[in-house]
């Protein structure tokens, strides 16, 4: 049993000197009941915008602290501890810009074991000790009331989670081994591998409760007072904390091996074998079934080490940082002063996707919104759905009932383009065929003001070309958003030559209202994330027509680590989509890129692919199979071969791209593909992991980042 007591923490000081500290002043309350509880408050002294870390002089001061209490426990000066944070917030977890700095992996695991060593405090004090989650708890801020004998939570606190699997590490001060002996096996897998695996999703405040993390919540006007008259309550005994898990009542024989085989087998289903975290995860909370809490400590400072030095974690702090701060300014994006005020919006169509711009439209920016199409029916029809829309919403309870009337009286539809007179930003959503696009461009432009801006969604097209009809082409930018529209969060913003500052300053300023993520492109076909995206699925379709069996070809690329294979990627893209796609990119660089005619047959059937329960693509429909037959090839490639002509297609496209100046930096590529592409954080993005397979090497000679961005090598 490791003695954390023993170890010389030092080494990690050298690590800090830029550490924001977080202090932990302490002040004596005393209690209705006459009960002194000592309060800690974390604070490191700076506003909301910088919550509290917990690198290593924040948790030695803390220890120390603890420290402290627990002799004042025993002389008998005190008869609790609580911990709570400044406003908004209790504490986002572990630094990580320390964390990224280890030179070894005995720094790594000197850094699971001072955790562990002064969390594991909290629950050592000689009294009890009490979390008063009141804001943010992400991480190491959540296992610090994991460590607490008992919780409360604010009811207004932003996000509660143990986010560590999204970031290609687990959760290492404690919160593998005791979450799921606190709330069960099931319930753990949700928090701890499941949420983060659905886009880092976070538990609210009666989430946190009903699963039995907090054993009460308090309204935020008087939180602190209500959580202090509860406490006294809980010392006293007249209130006896009541949990429907507590260790005794939990199933362990066959509920849990259950609940990790089956977690296992949808891992694999969902997201293969190349994400290490997930999977230490698992083997963490199904060796948490039994054991001491210092056995279940020791094989988190391990697993903790292994990690944090290995490529993933390397690869997901690059992607942290991109998604955290280069998406947040983005590159090129002008002076916000120069937008035009937006308090109208204009869509051109009122089909599915045209009815899901309205929708988020009016949900983000609460301005009217006025759709239009070539006759009533369809209008109405677009109408009603972005109606039946906001009424699921407003039945989820994510919209009161005032809300969501406001929201439909600001939808309205017509087929008189005139009204379109007031309207501040337009954007398309029609067939993507240039010279429907300018049809519609030019039938608007007759109406609008001269200083409104147009849009185009268009995914591939020329936006130059689209727009070379315009009397004023400076107007247009190219606004492509990507499918789910509610749930993906990039935007890219096409400049051509001729777009003005002020157009584009609103397209920027139009994309953060709405709550996405923009990045700049120049006019180029297919822009970033289709461009990539053709070559990926171009060299699949290559694969499959020399004669390799789909389930194979599927199967070769998982090494990529992409959260979908790529006739599965197609499927939901849709087969028209991609065919049309692949015609621009062929028809722009037919040496680089490859498309078959039989795409457009194939796009016509209903169904083209055959699925497990997975998702996973099978093969190929028989009616797939029958369009296919007689151009089929009988010299099918090897994995290794298809997997080596991807990597270096991505990796000579991207240098490609980079010296086309489709963007500034190699940065934007792998922040659009991770944005808009699910491009998975434990690769980085595209770049990264090239330069690691060596693709990079292979084809320019060169790597994209120098030194490539990889885990510690001692």
């Amino acid at each position: 049993m490791t003695n954390y007591a023993d170890i010389d923490f030092s080494p990690l000081m050298g690590l800090t000197a830029d550490e924001v500290v977080t202090h932990s002043p302490v002040r004596d309350v005393r209690l209705a009941s006459g009960k002194v509880l000592a309060l800690i408050t974390l604070d490191n002294g700076r506003d909301h915008t910088r919550p509290n870390t917990l690198g290593p002089q924040t948790l030695t001061e803390l220890g120390s602290r603890l420290d402290g209490l627990a002799a004042r426990a025993a002389a008998g000066e005190i008869h609790a501890v609580g911990i709570t944070g400044k406003q908004y917030i209790l504490a986002a977890g572990a630094d990580l810009s320390d964390i990224s700095l280890v030179r070894s992996r005995d720094d790594a695991r000197l850094i699971a074991q001072l955790g562990h060593h002064v969390l594991g405090k909290l629950g050592d004090l000689g009294v009890p000790s009490f979390a008063f989650i009141n804001g943010l708890a992400l991480g190491g801020g959540l296992e610090i009331a994991l460590n607490s004998t008992y919780r409360t939570v604010d009811a207004s606190t932003a996000a509660i989670a143990l986010p560590e699997v999204f970031l290609g590490i687990i959760p290492g001060w404690g919160g593998a081994y005791l979450l799921p002996n606190l709330i069960g096996i099931e319930n753990a897998l949700e928090v701890v591998i499941s949420n983060p695996l659905k886009q880092n999703r976070m538990l609210k405040p009666q989430q946190a409760l009903d699963y039995g993390i907090v054993d009460a919540q308090f309204p935020a006007a008087t939180y602190l007072e209500d959580s202090l008259r509860w406490a006294d309550e809980v010392l006293t005994g007249s209130r006896k904390v009541e949990r429907k898990n507590e260790p005794g009542k939990i199933e362990r024989l066959t509920k849990w091996p259950i609940a990790i085989k089956v977690a296992r087998g949808m891992l694999e289903s969902k997201i293969g074998t190349v994400p290490r975290s997930p999977y230490v995860a698992l083997d963490l909370l199904d060796k948490a079934k039994s054991g001491s809490k210092a056995d279940g400590f020791a094989r988190e400072d391990e697993a903790l080490a292994e990690l944090v030095t290995g490529d993933q974690f390397a690869a997901s702090m690059y992607a942290f940082d991109l998604v955290q701060k280069r998406a947040k300014r983005p590159v090129g994006a002008p002076d916000k002063a120069l937008a035009k005020k937006v308090t109208k919006v204009g869509i051109i169509g009122a089909g599915l996707m045209a009815s899901q711009f309205a929708l988020l439209f009016v949900r983000k920016l609460q301005v009217p919104v006025l759709i239009t199409d070539l006759d009533q029916a369809r209008v109405d029809k677009g109408v009603a759905y972005i109606h039946d829309e906001i009424g699921k919403l407003e039945a989820k309870g994510r919209l009161d009932g005032d809300a969501a009337n406001k929201l439909r009286s600001l939808v309205t539809g017509t087929t008189d383009k005139s009204l379109y007179a007031d309207c501040d930003f337009v954007i398309e959503a029609v067939f993507e065929e240039v010279g429907v696009k300018q049809a519609v461009f030019a039938e608007i432009e007759a109406v609008v003001a001269e200083d409104a801006v147009l849009a185009t969604n268009t995914s591939s097209l020329s936006v130059e070309e689209i727009g070379a009809k315009l009397a004023h082409p400076e107007r247009l930018v190219g606004f492509h958003f990507f499918n789910p529209v509610a749930v993906m969060p990039l935007i890219e913003i096409v400049k051509t030559p001729h777009t003005s500052e002020e157009a584009l300053s609103t397209a920027f300023v139009v994309a953060r209202g709405l709550g996405k993520n923009a990045v700049l492109t120049a006019d180029a076909p297919g822009f970033v994330v289709n461009r990539l995206l053709a070559k990926v699925m171009g060299e699949a379709a290559r694969a499959v027509y020399d004669g390799t069996p789909v389930a194979d070809v599927e199967q070769a690329f998982g090494p990529l680590g992409l959260p979908m294979g790529p006739f599965q990627l197609i499927d939901l893209v849709g087969w028209k989509v991609a065919a049309h796609v692949q015609d621009t990119m062929v028809r722009a660089f037919p040496d680089r890129f490859y498309a078959n005619e039989n795409f457009h047959a194939l796009a016509e059937l209903t169904e083209v692919v055959e699925k497990d329960k997975g998702g996973r693509v099978t093969g190929f429909t028989k009616a797939a199979e029958k369009v296919l037959k007689g151009h089929v090839g009988s010299h099918p490639a090897s994995a290794e071969t298809i997997l080596r002509r991807v990597q270096d297609g991505l990796a000579q496209e991207i240098r490609t791209m980079l010296d086309e100046g489709v963007v500034p930096e190699v940065e934007d590529i792998d922040l659009c593909l991770i944005l808009g592409a699910g491009w998975p954080f434990i690769d980085g993005g595209a770049s990264p992991y090239l330069d690691r397979e060596g693709a990079s090497e292979r084809t320019f000679g060169a790597t994209f980042h120098e030194p490539p961005i990889r885990g510690v090598r001692v």
